[in-house]
């Protein structure tokens, strides 16, 4: 067996499909499904179950499975100690933009004051990709808010976020006929659910409503008065350009989970950060 074999079959196996592997690797579908018939036919046995949906490990493929996260997660671990410096650890973390605004570059910036030798890259995305990522692999850990795929997922940090209402002027939104919504366009954000919620509860189920694909155009287009949105209070407190803007601190905190995949082998980089978050 080569490992990249190896890293083939495991990348098959995480995301539960031949297209998908191949799409994430960068290879054309026939090479990854040669690559997996030839490992097959040295092990003389079967290692997935081929559906119209994808495929799945059979018993074999599971005790290869296990195998292979080891010896991948060794080999690695090998080149970094003999040469750190082609070879960096690398952590590769998920965040929507509104979470990843104030609070998770902070938490890099002490990280890697500790961890000067890992390679820490951002990944911005929608809630539900971003989770797709996260159980194909292609990430390490992902900050998110709300609900989430528990059976695949766990916690392992999490910390809460003050959520501010802002507003053009300091005028009363009920002032406003009928006010205009500047939401994200991810229909899994946070903040977003809170201000349809809050407009609810004031009775403006009239209210306009303009989507954004970027926390900066929404304050931008609060700065510039086209409406209302909800925001992280962190956001607003770190700028020095918001004098324009009215905002009030709403009642109910936002909670943040930093979640990682359950059951998957952890690299050394992925445990020093959680180990980082769980000393704060």
């Amino acid at each position: 067996m080569e490992s990249q074999d190896l890293r083939i079959f495991k990348c098959v196996a995480e995301a539960k499909s031949l297209s998908k592997a191949a799409e994430i690797l960068g290879y054309v579908q026939p090479h990854i499904s040669q690559r997996i018939k030839n490992l097959e036919e040295e092990l003389d046995t079967k290692l997935f179950i081929r559906t119209n949906r994808g495929v799945t490990l059979t018993d074999q493929g599971e005790a290869l499975f296990n195998y292979a996260q080891r010896i991948l997660l060794l080999m690695d671990e090998a080149k970094a100690e003999v040469n750190p410096n082609k070879f960096r650890n690398s952590l590769i973390i998920g965040a929507s933009q509104t979470v990843s605004a104030i609070k998770v570059p902070s938490l890099f910036s002490s990280f890697l004051k500790e961890h000067r030798d890992i390679e820490v890259k951002i990944k911005t995305d929608r809630k539900q990709l971003l989770q797709e990522m996260l159980s194909y692999g292609e990430i390490d850990g992902l900050f998110l808010s709300g609900t989430y795929n528990e059976a695949q997922f766990e916690t392992v940090y999490n910390y809460t976020e003050k959520m501010v209402l802002i507003l053009p002027t300091s005028e009363d939104i009920e002032e406003k006929d009928p006010p205009t919504l500047l939401i994200n366009s991810d229909v899994n954000c946070i903040y977003r659910n809170r201000l349809l919620a809050f407009s609810k509860e004031h009775h403006t189920y009239k209210a306009n409503m303009m989507e954004f694909d970027s926390l900066e155009a929404i304050l931008q287009g609060v700065r510039d008065g086209l409406g209302m949105s909800v925001v992280p209070a962190s956001v607003v407190n770190s700028r020095g350009d918001m004098q324009s803007i009215h905002y009030q601190e709403l009642s109910e905190d936002v909670q943040i989970d930093f979640v990682v995949k359950k059951g998957k082998q952890r690299f050394p980089s992925l445990k020093k950060f959680i180990h980082f978050l769980g000393s704060l």
